[in-house]
C-alpha cells in the first residue's frame, strides 16, 4: 500500500469523524426503537410512537453529557488508564531533539511527550487538537532503540496526529466505551439484579434481556467498523514514517525489536492497547480467528511492506 494522498487521508479521516458524530446517536436511537418494536410484539402503533418520543430526547441527552466529558478529558483519562507523565526535557534531549527535528521538516507545531515507566517496548499518539496532541512513549522503546529507529517510531505517532488518526480514534473510543458500558450494566443487571417474585419479576427480566441483546448487537456492529478503521490507519502510518524520514528500513528494523516486547502490563483496556503502535495478540488456539478482530495488522506483514517501500 503506498502512502498517497496526505491531505486525502486527512479530508477522508475528517469525513468518518463527521459520520461517526452523526450516525452513533442514530445507531442508538434504531436501537431504542427496535427494543419498543420488540417488547411491543413487533407492532407499531402511536402508543409505541409516543414512548418512543418520550425516551429518544432522554436517550440523546444521555449520549451528549457522556460525549463532553470524554471530549473535554480524554487526555487526563488517558493519561490515568496507561500510568503516563511528561517526559522530562532537561534530561531527555535526545528524544526532544528527535521529535522537534521531524516537527519542523512537517511544519507541525511540537505536541507534548509523554513516558511510560515500563520495559515492554511501545509508543502511541492522543489527542484532538494542538492543545492535546501527544506522543507517549515506553522507557523501554527510548532506552532500546538507536536514533535512526526511534525516529521512525516518533514519525509513525506523528503521522496518526497529522492524518488526524488520533481524533477519529478517540471519537470511536468514546462511542464504542458509551454501548461497552452499557452492555456491561444490563448484563450484571440480568445476572444479578433484583429478587422480586412473580410475574413482575419475569417481566424485568424480558425487558432487561431484550435491551441486552439489541445494545450488544449494536455494540458489535461498532466494533467492527472501529477494527476495520483501525487496520487500515497503521499500514498508513508506516508509509507515511517511511516518507518523512527516508528509512524505512530503520521502521522496520524498530519493529524487529518491538515484536514479542511489546505488551504493557500496566494498561489493561483493551481500547487504549488499539492506540498503541503494536498491539500483538497473544499466540493461542483461536489466534487465526482472533486475527479477524485485530485492531492492528499483523507486525511481520508491515515489516515487509516497509522493505518494499
Amino acid at each position: 500500500m503506498a502512502y498517497v494522498g496526505l491531505y486525502s487521508q486527512i479530508r477522508s479521516n475528517n469525513f468518518k469523524s463527521t459520520l461517526l458524530l452523526i450516525g452513533f446517536p442514530t445507531l442508538i436511537l434504531a436501537g431504542v426503537w427496535l427494543v419498543i418494536f420488540i417488547l411491543s410484539e413487533f407492532t407499531w402503533e402511536q402508543e409505541q410512537t409516543d414512548a418512543f418520543l418520550q425516551v429518544a430526547p432522554l436517550v440523546a441527552a444521555g449520549v451528549a453529557v457522556w460525549f463532553v466529558i470524554a471530549f473535554l478529558f480524554n487526555s487526563k483519562m488517558i493519561e490515568y488508564a496507561t500510568s503516563s507523565h511528561t517526559l522530562d526535557r532537561k534530561n531527555n534531549m535526545r528524544v526532544y531533539n528527535l521529535v522537534e527535528n521531524l516537527c519542523m521538516s512537517q511544519g507541525r507545531k511540537m505536541p507534548k511527550i509523554n513516558i511510560i515507566e515500563t520495559s515492554a517496548l511501545n509508543a502511541f499518539a492522543s489527542g484532538i487538537n494542538e492543545k492535546t496532541f501527544t506522543i507517549t512513549l515506553t522507557r523501554g522503546i527510548i532506552d532500546t532503540l538507536d536514533d535512526a529507529e526511534l525516529e521512525g517510531v516518533i514519525a509513525h505517532e506523528l503521522a496518526h496526529i497529522i492524518n488526524k488518526d488520533v481524533r477519529l480514534l478517540i471519537v470511536s473510543i468514546i462511542f464504542v466505551g458509551i454501548l461497552g458500558f452499557i452492555v456491561q450494566v444490563l448484563f450484571r443487571t440480568l445476572v444479578y439484579g433484583g429478587h422480586r417474585g412473580g410475574d413482575r419479576k419475569k417481566s424485568d427480566g424480558r425487558v432487561i434481556a431484550v435491551i441486552l441483546i439489541v445494545s450488544a448487537l449494536v455494540y458489535l456492529l461498532t466494533i467492527i467498523f472501529r477494527f476495520a478503521l483501525s487496520r487500515r490507519r497503521e499500514f498508513m502510518a508506516d508509509a507515511a514514517a517511511a516518507e518523512m524520514t527516508k528509512r524505512p528500513d530503520a521502521l522496520a528494523s524498530a519493529f524487529r525489536k518491538i515484536s514479542g516486547h511489546s505488551e504493557v502490563e500496566e494498561v489493561t483496556s483493551s481500547d487504549v492497547k488499539g492506540m498503541f503502535i503494536s498491539n500483538e495478540p497473544k499466540a493461542n488456539a483461536f489466534s487465526a480467528v482472533a486475527g479477524l478482530f485485530a485492531t492492528h495488522p499483523p507486525i511481520q506483514k508491515r515489516i515487509a511492506f516497509l522493505e518494499q517501500v
